[in-house]
């Protein structure tokens, strides 16, 4: 992997998301990640590019991060060239006031846009809950198989393969990365969760609970023991991002996460 870019250190000037608070090392922590999974970056206006050609049919594998500039048509431009191959466009835009102020020309352009709200644990952690089932990537891909092959009923196999087994990458992107699952009382996995460590910051991401395991409690049963686990860790910060439109915000503010601040992505499929 390429060494890391001038354009990846905070300039003078450089807006709050590139700062050492809640929001800035959580913001920090998620370009690291995104880095350290790739299979390559490539230097970009504003920010760089991961892609990775395992992967070509995952967006969040082959996608543009951004938080400088001034110029949307530029960043519009880049993206096209660096995803000529793909058949989706993704920018990620790591701050609030600079991706407000692209939204249009990115709508004009013809991408979705979506808001992510980052939201960080202020409660009390919780005491020695049941932990959460350990899963391996031998358990894992097919659950992720079939989960892919119901949300997307139209995916061709290969497109269902590759978002079934990018999971690997994500082994790379933390010091500690484990997997996470919750049973319902018939051996069924009910509920599952990414957990990512490294440097005192944790993130709980993917968060997954199957159709007919809904509003049975599993969910809420794998953050707590995911809180305990991450806080046992030494995390100091413990964040998720949720959609800022969506219901699960509500859910996780229900159990003692509260919001730091908001990025925006731009998506045309």
């Amino acid at each position: 992997m390429p060494d890391r870019p001038a354009s990846d250190r905070p300039a003078a000037g450089a807006s709050d998301s590139d700062r050492r608070g809640p929001l800035g090392r959580a913001v920090a922590f998620q370009r690291a990640f995104a880095r350290r999974k790739a299979g390559a970056v490539v230097e970009v206006p504003g920010g760089f590019a991961v892609l990775n050609e395992r992967y070509p049919g995952s967006h969040d594998d082959n996608k543009l991060i951004v938080w400088t500039g001034h110029d949307p048509a530029t960043v519009i431009a880049a993206a096209d060239e660096t995803l000529a191959a793909r058949r989706h466009r993704l920018v990620q835009v790591d701050d609030d006031e600079l991706g407000r102020a692209f939204a249009p020309a990115f709508v004009a352009a013809g991408y979705e846009h979506g808001t992510n709200l980052f939201m960080a644990f202020q409660g009390e952690l919780p005491r020695n809950p049941p932990p959460a089932e350990p899963l391996d990537l031998e358990t894992i891909v097919p659950v992720l198989r079939e989960e892919w092959r119901e949300f997307l009923p139209g995916a061709s196999d290969e497109v269902v393969e590759q978002l079934a087994t990018r999971v690997e990458a994500r082994l790379r992107g933390a010091h500690q990365v484990g997997f996470r699952g919750v049973r319902a009382a018939d051996g069924e996995l009910a509920a599952r969760a990414d957990l990512y460590l490294q440097g005192g910051v944790a993130q709980i991401e993917t968060v997954f609970t199957g159709t007919r395991h809904r509003g049975k409690g599993h969910a809420r049963a794998l953050m707590t023991a995911l809180l305990a686990e991450a806080g046992a860790a030494g995390g100091e910060l413990i964040f998720l991002v949720a959609d800022d439109a969506d219901w699960p915000k509500e859910f996780y503010a229900r159990l003692g996460f509260e919001p730091i601040g908001r990025t925006h992505a731009f998506l045309r499929a």
